[in-house]
This record gives C-alpha cells, structure tokens and sequence, in this order.
C-alpha cells in the first residue's frame, strides 16, 4: 500500500474551518470536527436511526441492519479511509454518522409515501430532511436550534452525492430549506464538489449498504447463495473462499466472502483515488471542492461491479413479494397518518399541536412532514393503531 497522502495538502484542517452560525468559544480538549461529531452522536435524531429499518421493518427480526448499526458501519470505513489518505478522521465519521438522519420509518417505502403526499407542497427528501434536523429540528442546546454545526460538516452532509446545480448535479435542483440557508445564512456553494472527507464518507455509504443487504439478503431467505456466484467481484470471491475452505459452514462462508468484498473495495477506492491525486495534483481542499469531477472514487471496472451488485438486489431483495407486502402496508400506514395530521392537526402530540392549529397549508403539511419523518418504525405501527384502531384507547 502507498504511503498516505500527506494531511497538510488536501485534508480539512480544524484551524482553517469556516466555523458555525453561532459563534462558540472553542473547546480545549476537542477540535471542531469532534465536537460535531460528538454533538450528532448525542442528538435525539440519531438514537432514533436504531428503530428505522434499511430494507425490512424492526419486527421481522434482532439481527437485520437499521439506520443505526448502518450509519456505524459507514463510519468504521470512513474513518479507515481517511486515515490511509491522511484526511480528517473526525470530519468524515462525523458526516458519515449523519448522513441517515433525516430518512423516515420503514426505509426507502416510507420516504416515497411521504414523498407522494408531499408532492402538492414541495415534495419530501430525505437529505433535506437531515438537513433540517440539524439546523432547525433539534432543539437541545439554549442558544440555538439545531447542532450549530461546522460550515464544513454542513456542506459535506448537503453535497453527499455530489454537486446539487450545475453539469455534475444529479437533479439541478437546490431543496428549499437548502436554497434558504445559503441566501439567508451562508453559502455552501452548492454548485461544487465536497470537500475530501464527504466524498469518503459518501463512497463508504456505497461499500457499507451493498455489502450488508447482501448479508442481510441471504439471511431472510430472499435468494439463495448459489445465486451469487454468477455475480461480478462477489463470484470470485465466494468460490476463492469455498476451494480454501471446502468445509466452511454457511454463516462463517458469507461472512468470510463480505468482509474480502469490503477489503476490496476499499483498496480499489485508494488506488483510484491516489491516481486522481497524481493526476491533478490539488494542494488544498479548495481545489479540491474546485476539480470538474470528483478526487474520491472507484475504478472504471469497480463502478460497473457496483452497478451489476446494485442490479441484482434490486430485483432479487427489494422487489421481493416478501418485501413488496410489508412495503405496501408500511406505505398506507405513512399516508394514513399524513391526511389525519394535515386535516386534524388537534390529533398530533401536545408539543406539535399548538403550532400545527395556528399555521395551515404548505407549511402545516412541512410541520406534519417533520413529525411523521422523525418515528420510528415501531412508533409510527404504534400512532397508526391509536389513530385508526378502534380497540386502541391511549
């Protein structure tokens, strides 16, 4: 393996951050990328991410992913990452750790429920919504709301897939509150590429779900291992391992084949990510942010590995008849609660019902958006039986 990248050239440096909205004096025994950190890991919103579910709801069973062992997971490779290229370790696990925030109960079914309903006031996203939590729906500190994060976590969390205007963009399209804080806050230069560590964290995003639906995949039943074989990068792998240990029992065979894919991954992102480095040649994270492309990335071979991998869950796990079913009952149970808010605002919990009677429209539908993105699968089952459960009396 080369020799890291030397920290001085493109690594965030605490002394140089853009610094917060509201002026704090600093900490002497953490730097400011600690203290983010520290403060998402605290955050109500995080905690939370241990009852909301990747692909299949809390209750189908202990040992399935949530947003929660997820997002730790992410930040394990993140911080690995980081550290072979000489970045900032606490900067990226600090994105890494909140990239999930904002998503809602029951996974991607949930946010395109809440989406759908959304639609006649703006639409819901889920990195909207993580950013909204962070500088507006977490109320803890008594001075702010929000975390009151650095201008550099802030901008790696709102570009985490890339530029949001511009040729580079997925969608040319800046999220209202987004579009709000840089007019009437600060300018996170939406128009560029992240700095160093947000892309890192936004590839171990990548490497830490396709490997772990893979796990959790096989576990439910949803296909068998055999299948796996004709795969690019994991087939490989999976018959390496079997001819060097014939004997292998399934569980130790999947995990012994996963934890190579992730070591392969990573190391193919190092040594792409080295040749861009050689290849442009940046000298700080501004020129960086300024590349037409992005300095963190797989190879050629490793992207079309990722998209056959991606391909294959999804037409083998998450268009599954299993969890179709629960996908279909967990999008009525959002749009249920959706309409019940928005027309009696007088049903919502005490601390959101003042405001939700005193506003109407487009922002009592953001008010209720806000509620129902924020439970866990287990409490919107729970708020949905209350609601709309005759035999329920709380």
């Amino acid at each position: 393996m080369s020799a890291p990248i030397p920290s001085a050239l493109i690594a965030s440096r605490p002394a140089e951050s853009r610094g917060r909205d509201f002026g704090e004096p600093e900490s002497p025994t953490r730097s400011c990328f600690q203290r983010d950190r520290d403060r998402i890991v605290h955050a109500a919103a995080f905690r939370r991410l241990k009852y909301k579910t990747q692909v299949f709801v809390y209750h189908e069973g202990d040992y399935y992913r949530t947003r929660l062992t997820h997002s730790i997971e992410v930040a394990q490779i993140a911080r690995s990452i980081s550290r072979s290229l000489g970045l900032n370790e606490d900067l990226a696990e600090a994105m890494a750790l909140a990239h999930d925030l904002g998503h809602t109960c029951f996974g991607h079914a949930g946010e395109d429920a809440l989406n759908k309903a959304m639609e006649p006031f703006g639409g819901f996203d889920h990195n909207e919504q993580t950013f909204r939590i962070l500088t507006r729906l977490e109320r803890r500190y008594a001075e702010f709301d929000g975390l009151n994060l650095t201008w550099e976590t802030l901008e790696g969390i709102v570009k985490h897939n890339g530029p949001l205007i511009g040729p580079a963009s997925r969608d040319d399209k800046v999220p209202e509150t987004i579009a709000a804080y840089c007019r009437e806050v600060r300018d996170l230069e939406v128009d560029s590429f992240a700095g160093p560590e947000a892309q890192v964290a936004a590839l171990s995003d990548d490497i830490a779900y396709n490997n772990h639906d893979i796990d959790d995949g096989l576990r439910a039943g949803l296909f068998p291992l055999e299948e796996l074989r004709e795969l690019p990068l994991v087939g490989p792998l999976l018959a390496d391992v079997s001819a060097r240990y014939p004997k292998l029992d399934e569980a130790r065979l999947i995990h012994e084949t996963i934890r190579r894919m992730i070591d392969v991954m990573v190391t193919d992102l190092l040594e792409e990510t080295r040749r861009r480095i050689a290849l442009h040649k940046p000298t700080s994270v501004a020129e960086v942010r300024g590349l037409d492309g992005p300095l963190v990335a797989f190879s050629e071979e490793m992207r079309q590995n990722d998209r056959a991998l991606r391909a294959f869950l999804f037409q083998r796990m998450y268009r599954h008849y299993k969890v179709n079913r629960m996908t279909t009952k967990a999008k009525r149970v959002v749009r249920d609660l959706f309409a019940q808010y928005l027309e009696r605002p007088d049903c919502l919990p005490d601390e959101w019902r003042e405001t939700g009677e005193a506003i109407e429209g487009k922002d009592r539908a953001r008010l209720v958006a806000d509620y129902i993105a924020g439970m866990t699968d287990r409490y919107a089952l729970d708020e949905h039986a209350k609601n709309f459960d005759l035999r329920v009396r709380k």
